[in-house]
């Protein structure tokens, strides 16, 4: 009985893994979209202010006295599965 609840929990822990990350692949259409921002968090940005091939990043840079102070720069997209 103890490896079925070892498998359940691993299984369970790939589930959360597998949706973290399609979710966080998830571009947003405005930058203004993104809320709370933490520091070190990236958040793709798909407005057009990129060269074609490239989407936009923001990532949470560092905590100031007023929020969080965000980096912007242009990356190559990903190719959809």
């Amino acid at each position: 009985m103890p490896r079925i609840g070892f498998v359940a929990l691993v299984s369970a822990l790939a589930l959360v893994a597998i949706a973290v990350t399609a979710s966080a692949q998830q571009p947003v259409s405005r930058e203004v979209d993104i809320v709370d921002l933490r520091v070190g968090q990236r958040v793709l940005v798909d407005d057009g202010s990129c060269p074609a091939g490239q989407i936009k990043q923001v990532v949470g840079a560092q905590l100031k006295q007023n929020g969080v102070a965000r980096t912007r720069s242009c990356v190559p997209r990903l190719a959809k599965k």
